[in-house]
């Protein structure tokens, strides 16, 4: 299968330590959404652990952290996981003191059944990893790393796994900040609201979506979407039967729009108003 297929998942985020639970986070639901069962998901945040700490430690220089990537994909027996990074290539830097990169990738090899890993000095590298749900190498690609944006960027397939993969990625988030318990309640409630009718506004059917951290909370921004898009995805939050609207449970919401489409951004506040 190719990552066209609408089981899987796509992730763009900086190559921080921090951003690495996110990405586990993300995976576990999609894993789970899948049937994988408990020892499958563990082994998979192990290696997806390893193999986006390898790039956030030995890609790029220190104090300049470029793009990681993370592709998933279900098979009819697994999920294959791709992480990428366009740094510096397979070098371990030596003043770090992290156990040796040989050792994460021995650690992949051993709890992966295949193992593949590509890519070359000053050309990047791609880990390819197929992991089961019960417990050709092809020439490095010549462009440029893409801009590093401050935040997580995720393109889901299927309409299901959209609920999971953002309450975990946005749980993960939250858990960086002070945010209350109530607030995160709220907070996964609009998750739940915003992933049933995010699908509907996306023409592909494959709902684009980032988390980023803010000064003062979280942003979730929804789209690109088509026209009215964005504006039917917020319609959607209201509550005709009791009045009122979901809207209430964030501390903003609003619709922006640029060259690319329209988002629906929503603000979430790290302290309780």
């Amino acid at each position: 299968m190719t990552t066209e297929d609408r089981s899987g998942l796509q992730m763009t985020l900086p190559a921080r330590a921090e951003n690495v639970a996110v990405v586990r986070h993300a995976l576990a639901g999609l894993a789970d959404r899948i049937g994988m069962d408990e020892a499958g998901i563990a082994d998979l945040k192990t290696v997806v652990t390893e193999a986006c700490m390898n790039v956030v430690v030995h890609a790029y220089p220190a104090g300049e952290p470029g793009p990681l990537e993370v592709e998933a994909t279900e098979d009819l027996d697994g999920l294959t996981v791709v992480v990428r990074d366009f740094g510096m290539g397979i070098r371990p830097r030596p003043d770090i003191e992290r156990p040796s990169l040989r050792i994460g990738l021995t650690l992949i090899a051993a709890l992966s059944r295949s193992f593949e890993i590509k890519g070359g000095v000053a050309r990047g590298t791609e880990i390819r990893m197929h992991l089961p749900l019960r417990a050709t190498v092809d020439e490095p690609k010549d462009e440029s790393a893409p801009e590093v944006e401050e935040a997580a960027a995720m393109r889901v397939g299927h309409p299901d796994l959209v609920a999971p993969i953002l309450s975990r990625a946005l749980g993960a988030f939250a858990a960086r900040r002070e945010i209350t318990v109530d607030k995160l309640s709220d907070t996964m409630l609009l998750s739940d609201a915003i992933s049933a009718s995010a699908p509907r506004s996306f023409e592909d059917g494959y709902v684009s979506l980032s988390i980023a951290d803010r000064d003062q909370g979280l942003e979730l921004r929804v789209g690109p979407m088509k026209g009215g898009g964005a504006e039917q995805l917020r319609a959607s939050l209201d509550l005709p039967d009791v009045g009122g609207s979901l809207e209430a449970l964030a501390d903003e919401i609003r619709v922006e729009q640029d060259d690319d489409g329209e988002f629906l951004v929503v603000g979430i506040a790290a302290f309780a108003a």
